[in-house]
């Protein structure tokens, strides 16, 4: 009978499953709709602003006007129901923007990517395992999460006997690989918000826009033919808010989108970095 040689068998993997609840990606959309609302109710639209009292509690109307034309703040108030919606959206920004700053800050970690990097090849140059996952210790980043798991399976690497050199290498990588995909997911989670606002922002601002031209000619019309021209002109400058509000919010989410994710890309690509220092180290110390 032909001899079998016994295969070494690969131990699962050390990284664990990040345990993160993302109930913000649901609650924020909510309190910030209803913040909006509550903004452009009880703020733009205080009843104090106005001539007389408004018609209706939801979406009460100041047909008499406000008592100073010049504030233009209250003014807003006008520019109907698209209006809170805008402020909910631009509230949203405000919230997804500090929530991603907060994240990807805690994953850059302490210090400079690059410098770290190049303290680890320094230790695994001089076969110093030990001061490299110190080094991660101190940096505590995405990249140190990520070169952390590869260097303590690049530490069991170097006394198992059972593998070839390619087998570790492949080990290696793989511990890198896995780290990897539970780093990515938490760098890019609750972006969609901002990068939806970005081009919904402008469409719903636009509706606004028209619901308004719609009202403010509507009214002339009603008016008969020698309507009064100025509060046409009125009219259509309230239905401007909307698309004043609208594009603002989104130039400020597609700004905010564009830095996080020029953050999360030095981010990724010192993972990268990472995996390849680890992979190039053991094949050429541990041949």
């Amino acid at each position: 009978m032909a001899e079998t040689k016994p295969t070494a068998t690969v131990k699962a993997t050390s990284v664990q499953p990040k345990k993160s609840s993302n109930a913000i990606s649901w609650i924020a959309p909510i309190v910030c709709i209803i913040a909006g609302y509550l903004i452009w109710r009880f703020i733009l639209g205080d009843p104090s602003a106005y001539k007389g009292t408004g018609e209706g509690w939801f979406w009460p109307e100041y047909k008499q006007g406000l008592k100073n034309e010049q504030d233009q703040l209250h003014r807003i108030y006008q520019g109907g129901i698209i209006v809170p919606i805008l402020i909910g959206m631009f509230l949203m920004v405000v919230v997804f923007s500090i929530e991603r700053f907060l994240t990807i800050r805690k994953a850059l970690g302490n210090g400079s990517i690059a410098d770290f990097i190049r303290k680890v090849q320094y230790h695994l140059a001089n076969r110093n395992v030990d001061a490299a996952l110190s080094e991660c210790d101190r940096q505590r980043g995405s990249v140190a999460n990520v070169m952390k798991a590869g260097l303590r399976r690049y530490k069991e690497m170097i006394t198992e006997g059972g593998m070839s050199t390619e087998q570790k290498v492949i080990a290696i990588q793989k511990e890198v690989e896995e780290a990897t995909a539970l780093e990515v997911p938490m760098l890019q989670k609750n972006l969609v918000f901002l990068s939806t606002i970005t081009s919904v922002g402008t469409l719903i601002a636009l509706l606004g826009t028209v619901m308004g031209m719609i009202r403010s000619f509507s009214a002339l019309g009603s008016s008969g033919s020698g309507g009064d021209s100025s509060s046409l002109a009125v009219g259509i400058s309230e239905a401007l808010y909307n698309t004043a509000l609208g594009i603002g919010t989104s130039a400020v989410a597609l700004i905010m989108y564009n830095v996080f994710t020029t953050k999360i890309d030095s981010i990724t690509y010192g993972i990268d970095e990472s995996g390849f220092t680890l992979t190039q180290s053991f094949a050429s110390q541990y041949k």
